[in-house]
């Protein structure tokens, strides 16, 4: 069955001018878990000030349904934000660097391998707070402004994080740069290189629409969890031009259309991404939510 990891409600409302309130997020995020979504990456513990859509994980982490079976992520990009990150029952560290030194030189101020170092001990230190850890790896398909990335440098990258103490890989393409044959080549450089057993995800922008078939060429490689979001919202607000995520409702009912369970319920998935439309107060990206399931 394919794994959904929903991250709407943070890189999805990350990249809007409009800042939702708390509560709202957390309507939205109800209507994913009544629509079947339970890996939802629901906050970010970046600085406020320069993200304030995300300013209230605190508040929003306090307010959400609790369920075993709901996984709460959190992303975290330093050691100021891990300490927020230990003080809430977020379930899960999504630890991010990109792979492109000119990428994290003009965002970050400083190298891949400095990033690597300073998150390594950050996922050490959640890993022995009982925090669940995904090292995500952005610009593993290309970077908008070098260009190609070595393969070798996003494995070296993977191999360090999972040395430090993550359970899981997302690999992201963080301006929508990639294409189904380079998805089959990194997938199956993962899996050689760390086993079949390595828990792979994929996130993928639709920024020259080749989301879907993207995530189709993941799937035939083998990787059964994906990132999307509801109504295609959002993209990264560091990157470029990467508009939008891979649509959630979309990618359901593409995988529904071919027999494989996802676990959700489209017609749900679809009121969401209506509603949320609404809220935004601006057309969104997802096709089905305007087509139709027939």
């Amino acid at each position: 069955m394919i794994e959904i990891c929903e991250v709407g409600p943070r890189d999805g409302l990350q990249n809007e001018k409009k800042i939702l309130t708390t509560e709202t997020k957390a309507e939205l995020i109800s209507k994913l878990i009544d629509a079947g979504i339970r890996n939802i990456e629901a906050v970010s513990f970046v600085n406020p000030k320069v993200v304030p859509q995300m300013a209230d994980a605190e508040e929003l982490l306090k307010i959400l349904p609790k369920s075993e079976d709901i996984r709460y992520g959190g992303l975290v990009l330093s050691r100021s934000g891990l300490e927020r990150a230990l003080t809430t029952d977020v379930d899960f560290l999504h630890v991010v660097t990109t792979t492109s030194d000119s990428f994290n030189l003009r965002n970050a101020k400083r190298t891949v391998d400095q990033a690597v170092e300073e998150l390594s001990k950050v996922i050490q230190e959640g890993a022995k707070s009982n925090k669940g850890v995904a090292g995500v790896l952005g610009t593993a398909f290309g970077c908008p402004f070098e260009g190609e990335v070595p393969l070798t440098k996003v494995l070296s990258v993977a191999e360090k994080f999972l040395e430090a103490g993550c359970s899981e890989i997302t690999l992201a393409d963080t301006t929508g740069m990639a294409n189904p044959i380079q998805v089959q080549t990194v997938v199956a450089a993962f899996y050689k290189q760390f086993g079949n057993d390595l828990s792979l995800g994929l996130h993928f922008h639709n920024t020259r629409g080749l989301g879907l078939a993207n995530i189709l060429a993941g799937y035939q490689a083998g990787v059964q969890r994906f990132d999307s979001s509801i109504a295609g919202l959002g993209g990264c607000p560091f990157a470029p031009k990467a508009v939008g995520n891979a649509c959630t409702e979309d990618m359901v009912n593409m995988f529904q259309g071919m027999g494989i369970e996802t676990g959700t319920n489209l017609n749900k998935l679809i009121d969401t991404a209506q509603w949320l439309e609404s809220n935004m107060n601006r057309p969104l990206d997802g096709m089905l939510m305007k087509a139709g399931i027939a």
